[in-house]
């Protein structure tokens, strides 16, 4: 392996478990003498973790470490709150709305009601380290859950249904897109109107049975979440 090649993983290991956004790297300088090797070499370093989005160089002031994204694994078994957490990471969730509606057709269909049957939806707001990631609309087919979940006001909607309704909902399909954000959700997840949002879209059963418990619609930053896909 070339030797730039190395320090670029050295180099790449320290970002992600020493230091924090916002810092910056050592001078190139202090690298050369830190590795012994010339400036070039450990300029050509830097070269691979500014193409991988670890670092972006900032003229005069040297190397910035950058926000890196949150990995969200998508299974039948994946949850928000507990991915995160693994990652040493604090999620926070709060209820932005919930109420009782008439699903349209699209959300119907989604939950296998007939068309303008009534349907709970709460939308949520979740942050990562204080930093706005996401916006959620759950509908929930079964409004015999309504007395219990308008109580609902923060953390993991699934835990709150698992403990207060003892019934555990399991990931069925998760559909993928991306689109441009509206004015909304730039507001709401503190974002430029240039960066693309992932809008996902998951269908959640009880688990154990063929029963569409949920439909949710989240509208997701794609700056600080890496979706990954396990086989």
């Amino acid at each position: 392996m070339p030797v730039y090649l190395d320090i670029a993983t050295q180099l790449d290991n320290d970002v992600r478990n020493k230091y924090q956004a916002g810092d910056y790297l050592p001078s190139e300088s202090q690298l050369a003498q830190h590795f012994n090797v010339n400036r070039h070499t450990v300029r050509r370093a830097i070269d691979e973790l500014v193409a991988t989005g670890m670092v972006q160089r900032h003229q005069g002031k040297g190397n910035m470490v950058l926000r890196q994204p949150h990995d969200y694994y998508l299974h039948a078994g994946a949850h928000f709150t507990g991915n995160l957490l693994e990652q040493g990471s604090l999620p926070r969730s709060e209820v932005l709305q919930a109420r009782v509606i008439v699903a349209n057709s699209k959300i119907a269909e989604r939950l296998n009601k007939p068309a303008e049957s009534k349907v709970i939806h709460i939308r949520t707001f979740r942050k990562i380290d204080g930093i706005p990631r996401t916006v959620i609309d759950h509908y929930l087919s079964d409004t015999a859950w309504w007395p219990v979940l308008k109580y609902f006001k923060t953390g993991s909607l699934h835990q709150f249904i698992n403990k207060e309704l003892n019934i555990e909902l399991q990931r069925k399909n998760t559909r993928l897109r991306a689109q441009m954000p509206t004015n909304e959700d730039c507001r709401l997840l503190q974002m430029n109107s240039n960066i693309p949002i992932l809008k996902i879209k998951t269908t959640n059963v009880i688990k154990g049975t063929n029963i569409v418990a949920e439909y949710s619609s989240s509208n997701t930053r794609s700056d600080v979440i890496e979706l990954v896909m396990e086989h």
